[in-house]
């Protein structure tokens, strides 16, 4: 397949061809018909979403603190970098981080206490 250029008009943009009222009309029926349908990318099944690891939300989790991404990060010794990153999809969480996150998600304020002792001890990484 070759190199398709287009040019773009900043003054007159091309408009989309989704027809967004057809879509809503669809029944739900027919909407599975349709994924199922899809050979590049078959619904998952229950089994597979089930074996899915959850990326953690860390906004949502830092609103019902409600912390800053400031205050976040103070508080469990990320940088505010790291939590802007994870908020924006520019990274996700690497798997000690979703423990970290699992573990403020279940026990914040143990978490916080056992990270201020670590850094007033001058224990951690």
């Amino acid at each position: 397949m070759g190199t398709v250029r287009v040019n773009v008009h900043r003054k007159h943009p091309r408009r989309g061809r989704t027809d967004f009222a057809r879509l809503r009309s669809l029944s739900d029926a027919e909407i599975q018909r349709r994924a199922l349908s899809d050979p590049d990318c078959p619904p998952l099944t229950r089994k597979e979403l089930a074996e899915m690891e959850r990326v953690p939300d860390v906004r949502a989790l830092r609103m019902k603190l409600k912390l800053t991404q400031a205050a976040f990060a103070r508080r469990y010794g990320l940088t505010l970098r790291t939590i802007q990153d994870w908020e924006q999809g520019r990274f996700e969480p690497d798997q000690a981080s979703r423990t970290l996150i699992r573990l403020i998600e279940r026990i914040p304020t143990q978490v916080a206490k056992a990270l201020a002792g670590a850094r007033r001890s001058g224990t951690h990484g």
